[in-house]
């Protein structure tokens, strides 16, 4: 049986490790992040050492029924110390507390090197809660629950049910924060211990409140009718305890632009566009004009399109005036188009024939093919003795074997001038 390793010996190799492990690594080695992502927040230190000891507390789990793993435990256990409390152990718990991208739970381990070893061999017994022990009284990174800060200040409510109960006190158990309470909907308060704007107290004893949400406009009430109203909300006027919605058209308090017009909404208003007819408006529509836009003409009590073809004569060759709404245009006759500014007359291709798209080889198969059908058509005919149609059908066989002749030997004398 090898003996076992010099106190301190495992635990500095491993140490190294951790730290290799955390040092950053080359930025050719660094992959690109994403366009356009911005890096996640860093982990208070207090959450780090929060989840550093609950891995630590899962790692003594795992390894609760281990031993050394040798023949001899019995002995082994005699000569060299109980597994429980062996460094054999606390390095093979230390070996999965941090995993490897977890360079924060690295660089924390590092710096609790010599505490961690010293609560393992020493202070386990009288300080049991290594998270209270090594994150709270040592490292000072966490406070007790109800707490914040750096002096680890009560959080308002005190610390048995911070912020009442209803919110969160902002840096509650870690030495950060300012202590403020973020209340649930419908509380408010240093304390979260009132109603919030649109709530109302429908229960409170020496410990709970209850808000319950007041009737629709309202921001401060009795209970939850439309009657209850003590105070209303932006855009609404209180009248004989009922909040009555303001017309900031008809008031004036709206602010729309030029060519624009107000649109009363409960609690507030909108500002839609005019009609493009229009130059100012009063409301919706060409009827609702101040003044006529350009291009437009007052007929009635509607601004209305004015058609320039019926004065204005377009002044280019061959163009023609089409109507728009609020102007007009000029473009090309029918059968003219375009070029450079001016209207020429387009030109109509001439019909293709019907063996334009043919390739020379096609059209001599087809004409041998035309050929052979002729050919066995008078041959039908010569046979039945026609003196007739079996002279034209021997002209015919003359007249394609001389054509073929001919042709074959151009392409061989050719061939042959050629060198083929």
């Amino acid at each position: 049986m090898a003996p076992q390793p010099p106190r301190g010996l495992v635990l500095a190799l491993f140490w190294g490790l951790s730290l290799f492990m955390s040092f950053p690594r080359p930025a050719c080695l660094q992959p690109s992040p994403p366009p356009h992502s911005s890096p996640p927040a860093e982990p208070h230190p207090c959450h780090t050492c929060r989840a550093l000891v609950d891995s630590f507390n899962k790692g003594l789990e795992r390894t609760i029924r281990d031993n050394f793993g040798g023949g001899n435990t019995a002995w082994e256990e005699e000569k060299l110390s109980k597994y429980k409390d062996s460094e054999t152990r606390l390095v093979e718990v230390l070996e999965g507390v941090c995993s490897k991208s977890d360079f924060e739970c690295h660089r924390l381990l590092e710096l609790s090197e010599e505490l961690v070893e010293s609560w393992w061999f020493h202070k386990q017994q009288e300080a049991p809660d290594l998270f209270q022990w090594l994150c709270s009284d040592s490292l000072k990174l966490c406070c007790p629950s109800g707490t914040f800060g750096p002096s680890c200040l009560p959080c308002p409510g005190g610390t048995e049910r911070p912020c009442g109960g209803y919110g969160q006190c902002e840096g509650e158990g870690t030495r950060g924060g300012s202590g403020h309470c973020d209340c649930q909907a419908g509380y408010g308060g240093e304390a979260c211990g009132q109603c919030g704007l649109g709530y109302f107290e429908a229960e409170r004893n020496s410990s709970h409140l209850v808000c319950s949400a007041c009737f629709g406009p309202c921001a401060r009430c009795t209970g939850p009718e439309e009657s209850h109203c003590l105070q209303c909300k932006k855009g609404w006027a209180l009248h004989h305890l009922k909040c009555v919605d303001i017309d900031e058209c008809g008031t004036e308090r709206a602010s729309c632009g030029a060519d624009q017009f107000c649109v009363n909404t409960e609690g507030s208003y909108e500002c839609r566009d005019c009609a493009k007819a229009c130059l100012g408006c009063m409301g919706a529509g060409p009827g609702r004009c101040k003044k006529c836009s350009p291009g437009y003409q007052q007929v009635g009590s509607k601004c209305l399109d004015v058609n320039e073809c019926e004065t204005m004569v377009c002044p280019g060759e061959n163009e023609r005036c089409e109507n728009t709404e609020g102007g007009y245009r000029c473009v090309c006759a029918e059968g003219y188009r375009q070029v450079e500014g001016i209207c020429v007359k387009e030109q109509i291709p001439e019909s293709a024939g019907f063996f334009s798209e043919m390739t020379e080889d096609e059209l001599v198969v087809l004409q041998q093919m035309f050929f052979g059908v002729i050919i066995c058509a008078l041959a039908t005919l010569a046979a039945k003795g026609d003196l007739v149609f079996t002279a034209i059908f021997i002209g015919a066989v003359a007249a394609m074997t001389g054509y073929w002749l001919s042709e074959r030997s151009d392409r061989v004398l050719e061939g042959f001038i050629k060198g083929r």
